[in-house]
């Protein structure tokens, strides 16, 4: 029998049964909940449970700790109503009203961005309002639909970019890479995601990306520096393995304003850029300039989900508050199901 559940936040009230989660039914009558990894371990979807009774799936302790759940939060992608529910999400209140929409649109153009990386520019039959950060369910015919950040600001004209990572051959990223050409058809269902820019705030921006996280923060920086001119102070750390991983440098260079650092991981040969893991140059950098340099600041994040946590738990050593924290962490669809 499936439950009545009510999403204060979004006035609106669901059923669901109780081997359903709330955010994969929220999602099918076309509410804009936010969401990560939709697996539990990324806390994208943290929510109060405001009445009644859920059966929390697993997840990890990153996601919801002990203490978060005693007092009251649930995670809605693995939460299973055990009876009718009231739960409204977390740190809403600086939240975008965009519609969501569901869009069949063509690939205009396929451009290789590194070795492993492409940018896919789509052209929707009409616009798809999002704000900087968001992302879009993106699915090519014959493939089942994936995650992708929009890479560049909203454009009135239906344009939209997503940048691509090659992982695993026959799968869909090398579909993407290999074969795509333009002309072909692209299902995008969105906006989706809740690390979008604050765009009322003037306060520091603190960025960190790996790989093709790059995409959403790159967007970020552009809608807010280029608004400001420059005078919003913002930071950029972007980690990637080896100088053939490194991608948009000249055009965060372009950016008014922006201090950029690049760290190398696994250099294959003499670098002037910082070596090591780009979380333990953000650790010494931040610990240099100081906790006054975070005040009134956002710290946006994307990347793969080790680093992103990593960045998490720096940030919130320093002093930031978990809810000025902004994280997307790019979960592989091998992660997410081993994860479920």
């Amino acid at each position: 029998m499936p439950h009545l559940v009510r999403l204060e936040t979004f006035d609106a009230e669901i059923e669901v049964a109780e081997d359903e989660t709330i955010l994969e039914i929220a999602l099918e009558e076309n509410i804009a909940y936010p969401f990560g990894c939709a697996s539990g371990n990324c806390g994208a979807c943290k929510s109060r449970l405001i009445r009644g009774t859920v059966h929390m799936r697993g997840h990890s302790a990153f996601a919801l700790t002990e203490d978060e759940a005693a007092r009251g939060l649930i995670l809605a992608c693995r939460a299973e109503p055990r009876g009718d529910c009231t739960v409204a999400v977390l740190n809403y209140d600086d939240a975008v009203a965009h519609p969501l929409k569901r869009l069949v649109g063509e690939v205009a153009s396929v451009e290789r961005l590194t070795h492993d990386i492409a940018a896919v520019r789509v052209q929707l039959p009409e616009p798809m309002a999002y704000t900087a950060g968001q992302f879009a369910s993106v699915a090519f015919p014959g493939f089942p639909a994936r995650d992708y950040s929009f890479a560049a600001p909203f454009d009135p004209s239906g344009m939209v970019e997503f940048h691509v990572r090659k992982l695993a051959a026959g799968g869909v990223s090398a579909f993407i890479l290999d074969e795509l050409a333009a002309g072909e058809a692209v299902a995008v269902q969105g906006p989706l995601g809740f690390a979008f820019l604050r765009e009322a705030e003037t306060g520091p921006i603190f960025a960190v990306a790996g790989g093709s996280g790059l995409a959403p923060v790159h967007a970020i920086l552009q809608s807010a520096l280029q608004a400001g001119a420059g005078d919003r102070p913002a930071h950029l750390w972007f980690g990637a393995r080896a100088e053939r991983d490194v991608y948009l440098e000249a055009a965060l260079k372009a950016l008014p304003g922006l201090g950029l650092k690049i760290a190398l991981s696994e250099p294959d040969g003499a670098t002037d850029r910082p070596v090591g893991f780009v979380t333990d140059i953000l650790a010494a950098d931040l610990q240099a300039l100081g906790p006054a340099a975070l005040d009134g600041a956002r710290a946006y994040l994307a990347g793969p989900p080790p680093m992103v946590e990593a960045a998490v738990r720096i940030f919130q050593a320093a002093g930031l508050d978990p809810a000025r924290i902004h994280a997307d962490a790019f979960y592989t669809e091998a992660e997410k199901q081993a994860l479920a």
